[in-house]
C-alpha cells in the first residue's frame, strides 16, 4: 500500500491520506467594512477545487486573530462572527468531500500592513487601509518596513487571548484542526528568534523567555480547543543565520516543549525572519529539517518545500522523514494532484461521483 495514501489519525480526527494543502494567503478579502476579513466566492472556489481533487486535509491560509494581525489589509480573519458564518460554507463543502478542514491562525507582527504581492508587497499606511505594526521589539524587518511598536506585557497577554478567541470561532465555523502560525517572520516567530527579539523582560533573552509567548498561545488555544481535535504548529526551523538567529537545535528542543503542551503535529518550514539571507533551495530542500524533528522527538511532522512529484512525496514518507507532506504551489498548478498521484502509485482514493466517467 502507498504510504502517501494511508489514513492518519490525530487524536480522534482521521485524515484520509497524507497529501495536505499548505496554507497560502490569497490576499483577496475585503479590507474594510462589515465583510472585512470574511471569505467569499474566490476562497470557496479555491478550496473547493482542491477538496474535489482528493486532498486529505486543507489548511486554510493565514487567518488573522485581530485586524492589526493581518499580513495585508486583504487577509482573512476570525475576529468576529460574520467571518465565522462565511467560513461555514467552505468547511461544509470540504467535509462533504471527505477532506478535513483546518485553519492557520496567525498575527503578522512587524511584517503586517503590507500591499498584496502582485502590487509589490510594500508596507502600506492608513491611506491604503494600513496601520502601525506591532512586534516584540522596535526593530523593523528591513529598510522598507517601518519601525514597529514594541508590545507591552499587557498587550502580549491581550494577543494570547485573541488567539484563544479565534480558536473558539474556528470551532464554531466547522474546522476540525487549527494550526498556530509560528513561522516566516511573523509575530510568534519574532518572539522566538534572538534576531528579532531584543527584549529584556520575561519575554526576551534566554531560550525559555523567548518561547514563553508561543507556549502561552499554545496553552490558550489548547484550553478552548476540544481534546478530541488536533492542534498543529508551523515553525521556521532555521532563520538561516547560523547562531545569530533561531537554529535547528532550537527547533528540536522546542518541538519537545510543544509536544508536552498538547501540540499534535509540527509543520516544518524555514526562513522568513531575516531579509538578507541566502537560502539554498531545491527539490525537498526543507525536508531534512522535518526529518530531524521526527528522528529526535515524539512529535509527528509535516514536510514542505518544493515537493512536486508523487514518487518524491512517497519516498519522503516511506523513508520515515515525515508523517505527511504539505503541498503549496504544486496544488495551485494542479488542484487534482492527489488523484493524479494516486493513479501513479496504484493507490485507492475517493473520487466525487460526478467525476467517475473521467477516472
Amino acid at each position: 500500500m502507498s504510504a502517501l495514501f494511508e489514513p492518519l489519525t490525530l487524536r480522534e480526527v482521521t485524515i484520509p491520506n497524507r497529501v495536505w494543502m499548505a496554507p497560502m494567503c490569497q490576499y483577496s478579502a475585503e479590507p474594510e467594512g462589515p465583510l472585512a476579513g470574511a471569505p467569499h466566492d474566490w476562497h470557496f472556489a479555491h478550496y473547493a477545487a482542491r477538496a474535489a481533487g482528493g486532498t486529505g486535509l486543507i489548511v486554510v491560509e493565514a487567518t488573522a486573530v485581530a485586524p492589526e494581525g493581518r499580513i495585508s489589509p486583504y487577509d482573512l480573519g476570525l475576529w468576529n462572527d460574520t467571518q465565522v458564518e462565511a467560513f461555514r460554507r467552505i468547511t461544509r463543502f470540504l467535509t462533504a468531500q471527505g477532506t478535513v478542514p483546518a485553519v492557520q491562525l496567525g498575527h503578522g507582527g512587524r511584517k503586517a500592513s503590507t500591499e498584496r504581492p502582485w502590487k509589490g508587497g510594500a508596507p502600506v499606511g492608513p491611506d491604503a487601509h494600513g496601520w502601525q505594526p506591532l512586534a516584540p521589539s522596535a526593530v523593523p524587518f528591513d529598510e522598507r518596513h517601518p519601525v514597529p511598536t514594541e508590545l507591552t506585557a499587557d498587550e502580549i497577554k491581550e494577543i494570547v487571548g485573541q488567539f484563544a478567541a479565534a480558536a473558539r470561532r474556528a470551532l464554531a465555523a466547522g474546522f476540525e484542526a487549527v494550526e498556530i502560525h509560528g513561522a516566516h517572520g511573523y509575530l510568534i516567530n519574532e518572539f522566538l528568534s534572538p534576531h528579532s527579539n531584543h527584549r529584556t523582560d520575561a519575554y526576551g533573552g534566554s531560550y525559555d523567555n523567548r518561547v514563553r509567548f508561543a507556549l502561552e498561545v499554545v496553552a490558550a488555544v489548547r484550553e478552548v480547543w476540544p481534546d478530541q481535535k488536533p492542534v498543529f504548529f508551523r515553525i521556521s526551523a532555521t532563520d538561516w543565520l547560523d547562531e545569530a538567529g533561531w537554529t535547528p537545535d532550537d527547533t528540536v528542543r522546542f518541538a519537545r516543549d510543544l509536544h508536552a503542551h498538547g501540540v499534535d503535529l509540527l509543520d516544518v518550514s524555514t526562513g522568513g525572519n531575516a531579509s538578507s539571507v541566502s537560502i539554498p533551495t531545491g527539490p525537498g530542500y526543507q525536508v531534512p529539517f522535518a526529518a530531524r524533528v521526527k528522528a529526535e522527538t515524539p512529535l509527528p511532522v509535516g514536510a514542505v518545500g518544493l515537493i512536486t512529484e508523487a514518487g518524491q512525496a512517497e519516498k519522503i514518507l516511506a523513508n520515515g522523514e515525515a508523517d505527511v507532506v504539505l503541498l503549496g504551489r504544486e496544488l495551485l498548478r494542479n488542484p487534482s494532484w492527489a488523484r493524479q498521484a494516486a493513479r501513479e502509485l496504484g493507490a485507492e482514493i475517493r473520487v466525487p461521483d460526478q467525476y467517475h466517467r473521467s477516472v
